[in-house]
């Protein structure tokens, strides 16, 4: 029964989590129609279509996660109840692959910030400037929320390969 518990809370984490995807594409789609309405000069409506494309990805990825990890909760339950054996192993499974995927976020997001920051250093549009600015942002957003999900999977891990120690 640890096990489910331990499953469930970290599920239920992941759904709070997912929540702040959602909160930074509210705030984003708001600056959108800020720029929108207010925006009088150039870089300014120039931050419209970035904005409103930053606002729609992370909310496609927040609802997206919200979705898949409030259905997990159910799901933990049945497959744990059909075969715990089973259940951890999957878990385990699925940590791991989790845990090697961020790996490769790490790397990747921080080099997408460098190439977003050079392309604002020379070219100096308002379009791509924008753009940059708009990039950066929504990838500091993307890498603080996956930091704090991958500490949490991280832990949840451990977690798992603590009880089966135990057992």
């Amino acid at each position: 029964m640890e096990l489910l518990k331990l499953a469930t809370e970290w599920a239920k984490a992941e759904v709070f989590s997912t929540r702040f995807f959602i909160l930074f594409a509210f705030l984003f789609l708001i600056a959108s129609i800020g720029f929108w309405q207010l925006g009088k000069t150039d870089l300014a409506k120039a931050y419209i279509i970035p904005t409103l494309v930053a606002g729609v990805l992370l909310m496609t990825i927040g609802l997206g996660l919200f979705f898949t990890n409030k259905s997990r909760i159910t799901q933990f339950k049945k497959a744990f109840t059909t075969n715990a054996a089973a259940f951890y192993e999957s878990e385990i499974e699925r940590t791991e692959s989790t845990l090697k995927e961020y790996t490769v976020v790490f790397k990747v997001i921080p080099i997408l910030i460098v190439v977003a920051a050079l392309v604002m250093l020379f070219i100096t549009t308002p379009i791509w400037r924008a753009i940059s600015i708009t990039t950066v942002a929504m990838l500091i957003v993307i890498l603080l929320v996956d930091g704090t999900a991958y500490a949490r999977i991280e832990t949840y891990h451990k977690e798992l390969k603590l009880l089966n120690n135990n057992s």
